[in-house]
């Protein structure tokens, strides 16, 4: 029994690695053709190329361990089925079945160490991704500004007509930061310069000139010209140090962070909601008390107050979801070892296919409608039709049902897929499609 047991363990390793670096790869290439305009854009060096790689991994394996652990299950399971291994086993009176506990409690551990990974590690990760993505967008700032379009910093937009990445010609800044008026400033050349480590940029112009409007006197516009001109724009908040700081999204939180900020969330929603309930008590009491301007006043002000306050719980309640839906997503994602270990097992003896490509062909169809359902009920909680415990862990409760069907059938033989027969199939169709060739062939090599 225990000899069976680990030699089924055993059996899962290669297949796992090797799905893991393949679906890994897969990701992997396709991060690569979204980044590669900005590669390429941005001119980024190596050293930073690989930083972006190594950061968008942990997403990527968040993904494929699932995923390889399904069609290492499959692999394993459809070999032995296909070299009469399970046929051996079963005729010397052992249910297959049984064998699997060391495999359940790998996957187990497995869903453990994902939990831990989800919840800590990936959002860190998460985090540096973001901080360094917007760093790479201010890197060589004279790639930010395009030819012939608007581009806006703070207060300040810029046009230009030319951009060589090394000089801008034909440029023109509206600047929103001094009045009610925007100046205009038009140059015929200039570059920009990156300052404080991305917080700020410097835009050095030459040869032009100034057209403003004074705020005191509207009437009066002047237009002043200059031969070198500056202008500093600060506090971008792009100073991007890999630190404990800085806003998170709900997926760069840990789990300690999910929990406090729901925490949080629902003591403050369920503070505005006392106050709103206060202030519509107190709004129907003042509608019978006597008429004056005081109470009129009164009664406009408590009505905005109660409006800022519902605008609050709305902005709160769509907070909370995002906040609830990310935290069960992690624990939901992480089952999914033990769901796809389970619904592998059947399949594997059902298929009867020790092909790599039968497996991901059938690992890939089924991650994708578990993936597209997680992402639906993800999207179904944002907008409150469904909680964020059940659009998470309903895609899970349907493929465990799903797994035990399958296991069911499988106890009693039921074959999913018989590939030599389809094989066998579509040979007679060509043959049958194609009689007459086939007879000159065969009269040409006599």
């Amino acid at each position: 029994m225990k000899i069976l047991s680990r030699y089924i363990l055993k059996e899962h390793i290669s297949p796992f690695l090797v799905s893991l670096f393949v679906v890994t790869f897969i990701l992997l290439i396709d991060r690569v053709i979204d980044l590669l305009s900005l590669i390429i854009e941005k001119k980024l060096d190596w050293l930073t190329i690989l930083n972006v790689f190594g950061l968008s991994l942990p997403f990527m394996l968040a993904l494929s361990i699932p995923m390889a652990v399904l069609v290492a299950t499959i692999l394993a399971f459809g070999r032995m089925t296909v070299d009469r291994e399970v046929v051996a086993i079963k005729s010397g009176g052992v249910n297959i079945y049984t064998m699997i506990y060391p495999l359940i409690a790998v996957a187990v551990m497995l869903t453990g160490l994902m939990i831990y990974f989800n919840h800590f590690y990936l959002p860190e990760s998460n985090h540096k991704l973001k901080n360094l993505m917007i760093k790479i967008a201010y890197y060589k700032p004279m790639t930010i500004i395009k030819a012939n379009e608007f581009t806006s910093f703070m207060n300040y937009t810029v046009f230009v007509q030319e951009n060589n990445e090394s000089e801008l010609k034909g440029i023109v800044i509206y600047d929103k930061s001094d009045s009610r008026f925007p100046k205009s400033v038009i140059a015929n050349s200039g570059r920009v310069v990156q300052m404080d480590n991305g917080n700020s940029l410097q835009i050095n112009l030459f040869d032009g000139e100034m057209h403003e409007r004074n705020e005191k006197e509207p009437g009066k516009y002047q237009v002043r010209k200059f031969q070198s001109y500056v202008i500093n724009i600060r506090d971008l908040g792009n100073n991007m140090e890999y630190l404990e700081s800085g806003y998170r999204s709900d997926r760069e939180m840990n789990f300690h962070q999910l929990v406090e900020g729901i925490k949080d969330k629902q003591q403050e929603l369920a503070l505005k909601q006392a106050e709103v309930s206060d202030i519509s008590k107190r709004y129907e009491l003042s509608r019978f008390s006597p008429r004056t301007m005081e109470s009129e006043r009164g009664q406009r002000r408590m009505g905005i107050m109660k409006r800022m306050h519902e605008d609050r719980i709305k902005e709160l309640v769509e907070t909370l979801k995002s906040l609830q839906v990310e935290y069960h997503k992690k624990f939901a994602l992480s089952f999914a070892v033990v769901i796809f270990v389970l619904i592998g097992i059947p399949l594997g003896l059902m298929t009867r296919s020790s092909g790599i490509g039968m497996a991901f062909s059938v690992s890939s169809l089924i991650f994708l409608i578990y993936y597209i359902s997680l992402t639906g009920g993800e999207q179904l909680a944002d907008k409150g039709i469904m909680s964020p415990f059940l659009s998470m862990w309903l895609s899970n409760i349907v493929f465990l049902l799903l797994a035990f069907f399958l296991i069911i059938a499988s106890i009693y033989e039921k074959q999913l897929i018989d590939l030599n027969r389809m094989s066998q199939r579509i040979g007679n169709l060509k043959f049958k499609k194609y009689p007459q060739n086939t007879q000159v062939t065969t009269e040409d090599r006599q």
